[in-house]
C-alpha cells in the first residue's frame, strides 16, 4: 500500500525544503490519531522523510537501494509515547500549574515544568502560594496578550490563544511564513568520513559520534533516531535539569551527562566533546551559543565539515526570533489550537482543542534527523559541513496549511513490542514505525536518568 494523496503531498514538500531526493515510499497500517488536522498522515510523512534521508545516505556510502517503508499505526504510537513502563507508573508529565487557562478577553497556556518558568509566571501574577484554584483567580484579571507579554518578559514561558487568521497577521507569524523549512546549506569543507565512523547496511551510523544539546522534546527525538541507527549520542545537560515525564521516552540509546557551561572548566569540555563530534544538535536559543563564544564559526573552526543542526521555538527571524517555546505553547500563538476549524470567533466558553499528540516537537525532531541524515550525504559526496535550522513554529504550516479532508479512522489496538530494561525498570519498547532497507533500528542502551555518565566519548 502507498502513501494517500495528502501524504504523499507533505513529503513532496518535507524533501523539498530539505533538499532530499524524492522516491516512493511504502506506507500502510491504520490511522488512529483523531484531530480536525491530518496528524497521522503528518506523523507518517515526517518518518518517511527521514527514511528517505537515510535512504540518500546509503546511495552516497554505496551501498544497495533501500525501499522506505512506514506503519502509520506505530508512527502513531511514537508521536506519543513509545515506551511503557512494565509495571509502575510513568512520572507526571505536566507540573501542577500547566495548563490553559481562561482570561479576562481569550485564553493563555501557561508552560511550567521547569521550575524557573513556574516562578516567572507565579511572581508576574502575584501568587505566592500556587494553587490552581489561585491562578486561575489570577489570569481572570488580566487580558490574555498582556499577560503572555508580562510572562515572557519575566524569563517565563506563555502562550495567549489566536486564530489561525490572527497567526497569519501577526508579525511573527509573518516572518515564520517567510522561513524555508530547513534552511540547509554548505560551510566548510571536512573530512568525508569521521574516523571512527564504520558504516555498514545494518547500522549505517555505527561509530558516528553526536553531540547532543537538545531537550524536551523535538531535539531528542531526532538524536533517538540517530542511536537507533548505531550513532554514538553523547547528550549534555546542565547540573539542575530534569525532564522527570519525559527521561524515559527521550534518553533510550543515549549516553547521558551533565556540564556546567557556567564555568570555565565545563566550557573548555564542551569545546573539546565539540571538536571530536561529527554532528551537533542543538535546541537552545538563537543566541544562547553565541552567548558562549561558540557561534557557528567558531564551531566549524572547532570541527571542519561539521554537520550542525538546530532549532527553536518560533523561527529565526521576527520579533520571537529569542522567545522561548515549546509545542503546547506554540499550538496556542500559532492557531491550532482554536477551537473549531471553520469558527471565525472562538465560543467564549470553549477550550483551547490541541492536537492529541506533541506533533509539532516529533514532526520537527524527524526532520531534524533528516537533516543530520542529508547532510552527512553531502559530506560523504561533496566534502562539506551542512548547516540547517528548523522551527516548531515553521514545521506547523507544514500541517495547517493542508485543506484535506480526513480518511477514516482505525481504533487503536496493542502494537508490537519488546522487553527492555531502563534505569528506573522493566519496561516494553513499541516496534519501530520505519524500515529502510537492511537498516536495523535498534536501541542497545536502555532508557536511563540524565546525568549517568561522563562527559567524554567513548574510545
Amino acid at each position: 500500500m502507498g502513501a494517500t494523496t495528502f501524504e504523499r503531498r507533505l513529503i513532496d514538500g518535507m524533501t523539498t525544503g530539505l533538499g532530499i531526493p524524492d522516491a516512493e515510499v511504502g506506507i500502510d497500517g491504520t490511522a488512529v490519531l483523531r484531530s480536525r488536522y491530518p496528524v497521522s498522515e503528518f506523523a507518517a510523512a515526517s518518518i518517511a522523510t527521514a527514511g528517505l534521508a537515510l535512504a540518500e545516505l546509503l546511495r552516497a556510502l554505496g551501498m544497495p537501494s533501500a525501499p522506505v517503508h512506514v506503519d502509520r499505526g506505530l508512527a502513531d504510537v511514537w508521536f506519543g509515547w513509545a515506551v511503557r513502563p512494565d509495571g509502575w507508573e510513568r512520572p507526571q508529565v505536566w507540573d501542577a500549574i500547566a495548563g490553559d487557562y481562561r482570561a479576562r478577553d481569550g485564553w493563555i497556556r501557561l508552560h511550567t515544568n521547569a521550575p524557573r518558568h513556574r516562578d516567572a509566571a507565579l511572581a508576574v501574577l502575584g501568587v505566592a502560594n500556587d494553587p490552581a484554584a489561585a491562578v486561575r483567580e489570577a489570569v481572570a484579571g488580566w487580558d490574555a496578550e498582556a499577560l503572555e507579554t508580562a510572562v515572557v518578559a519575566a524569563g517565563g514561558v506563555a502562550g495567549a490563544l489566536r486564530s489561525p487568521g490572527a497567526w497569519a497577521g501577526h508579525p511573527q507569524g509573518a516572518a515564520v511564513a517567510r522561513e524555508p523549512l530547513a534552511g540547509i546549506r554548505s560551510t566548510d569543507p571536512g573530512p568525508a568520513e569521521a574516523r571512527r565512523w564504520r558504516p555498514v547496511p545494518d547500522r549505517p551510523l555505527t561509530g558516528l559520534r553526536v553531540l547532543d544539546l537538545t531537550r524536551v522534546l523535538a531535539g531528542p527525538v531526532a538524536t533517538r533516531l540517530l542511536a537507533g541507527l548505531g550513532a554514538e549520542v553523547l547528550r549534555i545537560d546542565p547540573p539542575d535539569w530534569s525532564e522527570p515525564g519525559a527521561e524515559l521516552e527521550v534518553t533510550l540509546g543515549k549516553r547521558l551527562a551533565r556540564l556546567d557551561l557556567r564555568t570555565d572548566d565545563g566550557l573548555a569540555r564542551l569545546r573539546e566533546l565539540l571538536a571530536g563530534a561529527d554532528v551537533l544538535v542543538h535546541g537552545y536559543r538563537a543566541d544562547a551559543l553565541e552567548r558562549l563564544g561558540l557561534g557557528a564559526q567558531e564551531r566549524r573552526r572547532l570541527r571542519p565539515g561539521l554537520v550542525d543542526v538546530s532549532h527553536d521555538a518560533y523561527g529565526w527571524t521576527g520579533p520571537w526570533a529569542m522567545r522561548r517555546g515549546f509545542d503546547s505553547v506554540v499550538q496556542m500563538s500559532s492557531g491550532i489550537a482554536w477551537p473549531g476549524a471553520a469558527a471565525t470567533e472562538p465560543d467564549p466558553d470553549a477550550r483551547p482543542t490541541p492536537l492529541p499528540v506533541q506533533a509539532l516537537d516529533h514532526a520537527t525532531g524527524y526532520l531534524e534527523a533528516a537533516a543530520v541524515l542529508h547532510g552527512l550525504a553531502r559530506r560523504v559526496r561533496d566534502g562539506v559541513g551542512t548547516a540547517s535550522r528548523l522551527s516548531l513554529a515553521r514545521t506547523a504550516l507544514e500541517l495547517t496549511s493542508a485543506d484535506v479532508e480526513r480518511g477514516p479512522l482505525g481504533e487503536a489496538g496493542e502494537p508490537a513490542s519488546t522487553a527492555i530494561r531502563t534505569g528506573w525498570g522493566a519496561a516494553r519498547l513499541v516496534a519501530p514505525p520505519l524500515t529502510v532497507g537492511a537498516a536495523v533500528l535498534r536501541w542497545d542502551r536502555g532508557s536511563r536518568p540524565l546525568g549517568s555518565d561522563a562527559p567524554e566519548w567513548v574510545e
